[in-house]
C-alpha cells in the first residue's frame, strides 16, 4: 500500500498495488459495468478499483473478449445464488476462493448469511477495499486446505449452496474431484454451483474466446461431476455461449456447427445439488 503523491488528492485517498490475479477480475467487472446492457453492474468494484493501480498483467491480452468471458460466469453464478436466496432467503452462502468478488454485496437480500473462504492475504485485501457486514464473516482456507469445513459453524437444515467460480479453474482435476467429494461427504444435503473449465479452453479457439490458463480441463464437465459424486440427484451445465448476448452472437454460430463443443471451449457453470 502507497499513500498518493498527487498533491491535489485529499490526504486521506490511498493507492493500493493489488496484486494482478486478484485486480483483474475486480477491473473487469468494473468495465462491464460502465458499458451500455452490461451483464454485471458493480458499483463497489468500480469504485474500489478507483484505487488500485493496474498492471501490465492486467491489460494483457483482448480485454473486451476476457471481460465478455468473465461478466457472462459471474452473470450465470449470480442467476443461480439469485434463485437459491429467492426459495431459501435465509440461507448459507459459502464462497469458496473468489479473490476481490462483491457478490455478496450486489445479491444479499438483508437475511441471507454469508461465509468468504481464501487465504489470509486475499482476505486482508477485502477488508482495504470492502466494508463490513454483520451476517459477512470471513474464514481462512482454499480449495486444497479444506480444514475450514470443520470449522463452520451452520445450524442444522440449514440451507447451503457452496460457490465457487474462480478459485477451480486454478487447480487440476485430481484437486477439483477432491473438493467435490469433500463436500459431498461433509454435508448431508447441499447445493453447489461451479465453475470447471473445458479441455479445449486452451486451444486457439478457446483463447479467442477469451479463456486463460486454466490447471485442468472437461471434456464432459457433468459426467465428470458425477463419477466422482454418485449420489448427485441434480445436475445442469450452461455455457457462456449459451447466453443470450448480442456479443456473443459469432461465436454461437461457430457453435452450432459444432454443438459437441459447446462445453469444451470455454469454462462452463455447473449447478448440482445432492
Amino acid at each position: 500500500m502507497t499513500a498518493s503523491s498527487d498533491p491535489t488528492q485529499p490526504a486521506t485517498c490511498q493507492t493500493y498495488q493489488v496484486p494482478s490475479e486478484l485486480l483483474q477480475p475486480l477491473w473487469l467487472r468494473s468495465r462491464e459495468s460502465l458499458i451500455d446492457d452490461g451483464l454485471v453492474y458493480d458499483p463497489i468494484a468500480a469504485r474500489a478499483c478507483q484505487r488500485c493501480h493496474l498492471s501490465s498483467e492486467c491489460l494483457a491480452g483482448d480485454i473486451d473478449q476476457k471481460q465478455l468471458l468473465h461478466a457472462t460466469l459471474t452473470q450465470l453464478c449470480d442467476m443461480e445464488v439469485s434463485r437459491f436466496l429467492t426459495r431459501h432467503p435465509n440461507a448459507w452462502i459459502i464462497n469458496v476462493g473468489a479473490g476481490l468478488d462483491t457478490r455478496f454485496y450486489r445479491l444479499d437480500n438483508g437475511i441471507c448469511h454469508w461465509i468468504e473462504v481464501d487465504v489470509d492475504e486475499t482476505l486482508l485485501w477485502r477488508q482495504k477495499l470492502f466494508h463490513h457486514s454483520e451476517r459477512y464473516k470471513m474464514m481462512c482456507g482454499s480449495v486444497p486446505d479444506m480444514q475450514w469445513l470443520d470449522q463452520l459453524a451452520i445450524p442444522d437444515n440449514a440451507p447451503i449452496l457452496v460457490v465457487c467460480e474462480q478459485a477451480l479453474l486454478l487447480q487440476p482435476r485430481n484437486q477439483v474431484a477432491h473438493f467435490v467429494q469433500k463436500l459431498g461427504r461433509h454435508f448431508s444435503h447441499a447445493q453447489a454451483c461451479l465453475v470447471l473449465a473445458g479441455d479445449k479452453s486452451q486451444s486457439h479457439w478457446g483463447k479467442k474466446m477469451g479463456c486463460s490458463v486454466y490447471k485442468h480441463g472437461l471434456k464432459d464437465p457433468v459426467t465428470s461431476v458425477l463419477s466422482w459424486l454418485p449420489w448427485i440427484d441434480r445436475i445442469k451445465a450452461r455455457s457462456p455461449v449459451e447466453h443470450n448476448c448480442k456479443r456473443w452472437r459469432a461465436w454461437q454460430k461457430l457453435v452450432s456447427k459444432l454443438p459437441f463443443i459447446k462445453h469444451r471451449l470455454t469454462p462452463s457453470m455447473i449447478h448440482l445439488g445432492w
